[in-house]
């Protein structure tokens, strides 16, 4: 059985210009296939997203049918991936696909540029040290959202023709390293052995963001990039914020953390020591 979203139908809909408020629904109601007589939900778009930029689908393309859902979509400039990780996924009468963990009180995309499945990378780096205790302790690298004031994994969007693995690297220099220009070579060239060598796979599906709609939502590819020298190489990299993030630190990873949408569980994977293949 899928796990239901929670953050998914919070009340109210992210975004300082947004008052739109969700349909309240009941956990029983969420799947699809339960009748649900009453559910009329407000639809919504953002204006950033209304506005049609290069990284956001043209409802002109959606209602033309010109959008090749659950496929790799070629009929732009670049291929867009549109396969969602959880599985082929329905489309409604409307012609917009329709989420596979069910209803969330709002229709439209919100602040999602693609309809149906927006991909996402994120990785989870670490590494281990001795703290002042003399305790052995796990630190990963987080980020302070700008949008929600809460920690979150350095992660992003994959652009549009772009890679997983590329958007990994790029993702955390934009958000932690604030630019890779900066960086000693030696640092470089550590830090791309690292993303190229180390990473492992820890989940890659669905997240329960508070952005995802009925109609468009956050799937993402989680890669854990653990320090194998404990800290001799992640030590000499700066941590420097980038310009979506408030702030940047090492943190210890502890038990009840709360995180941005599903990160905190993406730790605890990380903490299990679940061994996935390398990425």
């Amino acid at each position: 059985m899928l796990k239901l979203h929670v953050k998914a139908r919070s009340p109210a809909y992210p975004g300082s210009a947004s008052e739109v408020k969700r349909q309240t629904v009941l956990d029983e109601l969420v799947p699809w296939s339960v009748p649900f007589a009453d559910y009329s939900p407000p639809f919504y778009v953002d204006a950033s997203v209304a506005a049609e930029p290069c990284w956001a689908d043209r409802a002109s393309d959606l209602v033309a049918g010109r959008i090749k859902f659950n496929a790799i979509d070629t009929t732009g400039a670049k291929p867009i991936n549109r396969v969602s990780l959880e599985g082929p996924y329905e489309l409604a009468a409307s012609g917009m696909p329709m989420n596979p963990r069910g209803r969330t009180g709002l229709r439209g995309r919100g602040l999602m540029g693609k309809f149906g499945p927006n991909h996402a990378a994120d990785p989870i780096v670490t590494r281990s040290l001795v703290n002042d205790d003399g305790v052995l302790v796990l630190e990963v690298v987080l980020i302070r959202r700008k949008d929600t004031g809460e920690w979150a994994l350095p992660g992003g969007m994959v652009e549009n023709g772009d890679t997983v693995g590329r958007t990994l690297e790029k993702e955390f220099g934009e958000e932690a390293l604030n630019s890779l220009e900066g960086l000693s070579k030696g640092a470089k060239k550590a830090l791309a052995n690292i993303f190229a060598v180390h990473g492992q796979v820890v989940y890659a599906g669905y997240m329960d963001d508070h952005r995802n709609t009925d109609n468009a939502w956050i799937e993402t590819t989680a890669v854990h990039f653990h320090d194998p020298t404990g800290n001799e190489l992640f030590g000499q990299i700066p941590l420097h914020a980038g310009d979506d993030a408030g702030e940047v630190a090492w943190v210890p990873v502890t038990a009840g953390m709360e995180l941005y949408a599903d990160h905190a569980e993406l730790l605890a994977k990380v903490c299990a020591g679940l061994r996935l293949p390398v990425y």
